[in-house]
């Protein structure tokens, strides 16, 4: 096993990493950003390199300065986290060429898997069903809308080297075409470089459920079941959760299959996640992220399993270890992203110095963060500022677990997205498990004031959904399944019931 890895990010994930790595003995290595000086991530780690720099291309996006530290230093390997370098296939070749090992899948994969025509052409030959749509861009006006009578209308317009929805158009009659299509292609060459797009069936009422991989070099592969992370916004994920409510035993056995076969098509090595589309009882192959996701943690904590420790076993040469048939799913978990955005006016970014900090308490709770007081707030980076996670026996405790957590909890000194996660929690859309992609942004954001006054609503659909739990399984001899297993069975487990440290929560 290594004894010195180097983690090419920054914030709660860096930390995420940090904590595995030392279970297991092995060193970390901290890169930050002049702006990053006092964060925790380069406290925590045995040895912290400075990049110098304010901006991510200054900083966590220079190849060149991260390969010296990683030299400096003594590193053996090298996890990238996800967002910047994590998906950058140039990134993952160097780190081999540099002599060091890549914690991700190789290359090619990521090649292959970040193009999303190409992918699409892939998945096709190795039969994963995709969205109805081309394989091939489309260079101009004319043939997408010549292309779009053939597919049938609604049509999204999509950038091929996309991601976090941009380059994203949706075009519901001919005469939107040119418009959408200009508009789609300009944000894919702002955003990526590359003004390529593709047109595929737009689905109305989507369901976006994704199954976790793991490949070891060895040709082994298992999935980790599903997660559903319906609850967005402009394609940006607000609240996630294990398992999804949608699917029953047979689908979701289909699902981890193809995602499996998709995952055997390109050769892949490590983590990633195999994204798809649930509409009208069907699913199709959407993208895969060659990365561990942000919302890995509810995949944790329903199976027991540490990915990041499973990261690093696979990266060092070792087999998986374990079948299909080893793992199982046990209760259900929700995380709500904790961002620095104001949901009363519009998701707008909020900056300012965080001069308080709660985190809740109570068992089945997990924060992770990387916030403290003193910690100022910027435009320079992401607007997330953690993860809230709960585990609950079934469905209804989770969500009760959450809300609680959610109302015990005190960022002061910027805005986030906490009320909205809320109000999501609180709905009974989202309670009854009737709800789809479009539903956070046809959700209105209420006052303060007045989201406070829907806790007694929420608790009424609460007892409502007890009552019926209660009636259909009156034995509750199943719910002590978890319990019982205070250790994971593969290769440990992720602290269910852990909260933020103190150091985590002052500086």
């Amino acid at each position: 096993m290594f004894k010195r890895i180097l983690i090419a990010n920054r914030g709660e994930i860096a930390l995420r990493v940090i904590r595995s790595a030392r279970e297991m003995g092995i060193e970390s290595i901290a890169v930050y950003s002049e702006a990053d000086a006092r964060a925790l991530h380069t406290r925590m780690a045995d040895v912290a390199v400075p990049l110098g720099g304010k901006l991510p291309s200054e900083s966590y996006l220079d190849m060149d300065k991260i390969l010296a530290a990683a030299r400096e230093t003594g590193a053996e390997a090298i996890h990238p986290g996800y967002g910047f370098l994590s998906e950058n296939a140039e990134f993952a070749r160097r780190v081999a060429e540099a002599g060091l090992a890549w914690i991700g899948p190789p290359a090619n994969a990521i090649t292959t898997m970040g193009d999303k025509i190409i992918s699409r052409r892939e998945m096709k030959k190795a039969g994963v069903p995709c969205v109805p749509g081309l394989v091939d861009p489309v260079d101009d006006v004319e043939a997408a809308t010549r292309e779009a009578e053939a597919i049938g209308y609604p049509i999204a317009i999509k950038a091929a080297a996309g991601g976090g929805g941009k380059g994203i158009r949706i075009v519901r009659e001919p005469s939107e075409m040119a418009s959408a299509f200009r508009t789609a292609s300009g944000e894919a060459v702002a955003s990526f470089g590359d003004g390529r797009v593709y047109l595929e069936r737009y689905l109305d009422s989507p369901r976006h459920v994704e199954v976790q991989v793991m490949f070891d070099g060895h040709g082994n592969g298992v999935h980790f079941f599903e997660r559903e992370c319906s609850v967005q916004r402009r394609h940006q994920k607000l609240v996630e959760e294990a398992p999804s409510s949608i699917l029953d035993e047979e689908s979701r056995r289909a699902m981890g299959e193809v995602a499996l076969q998709a995952g055997h098509a390109v050769n892949y090595c490590g983590a990633g996640t195999v994204e798809f589309l649930w509409s009208g009882g069907e699913f199709f192959f959407l993208e895969m992220n060659t990365r561990l996701q942000v919302e890995h943690p509810v995949t944790e904590m329903i199976t027991g399993v540490d990915l990041v420790r499973e990261q690093l076993r696979v990266a060092d040469g070792q087999p998986l270890g374990y079948g299909q048939e080893d793992l199982s799913i046990r209760g259900h978990s929700i995380e709500v992203r904790i961002n620095a955005e104001d949901p009363f006016n519009g998701f707008l970014p909020s900056t300012g110095v965080l001069h308080n900090l709660r985190a809740p308490g109570g068992p089945w709770v997990r924060l992770d963060t990387a916030m403290y007081r003193g910690l100022e707030v910027g435009l320079e980076y992401d607007p997330m500022l953690g993860k809230l996670i709960v585990w609950g026996a079934d469905r209804e405790e989770a969500i009760a677990r959450m809300i609680r957590a959610i109302r015990e909890m005190n960022v002061g000194g910027v805005h986030t997205s906490l009320p909205a996660a809320l109000q999501v929690l609180m709905h009974e859309r989202f309670i009854s498990g009737d709800y789809d992609t479009h539903f956070l942004e046809g959700l209105t954001i209420e006052s303060p004031k007045e989201y406070e006054g829907l806790a007694a609503v929420a608790a009424a659909i609460y007892r409502h959904h007890q009552a019926r739990r209660k009636a259909l399984a009156p034995s509750a001899a199943g719910r002590s399944g978890w319990q019982a297993r205070t250790r994971g069975e593969l290769t440990g487990h992720v602290g269910r019931a852990g909260v933020a440290a103190a150091s985590e929560v002052q500086p």
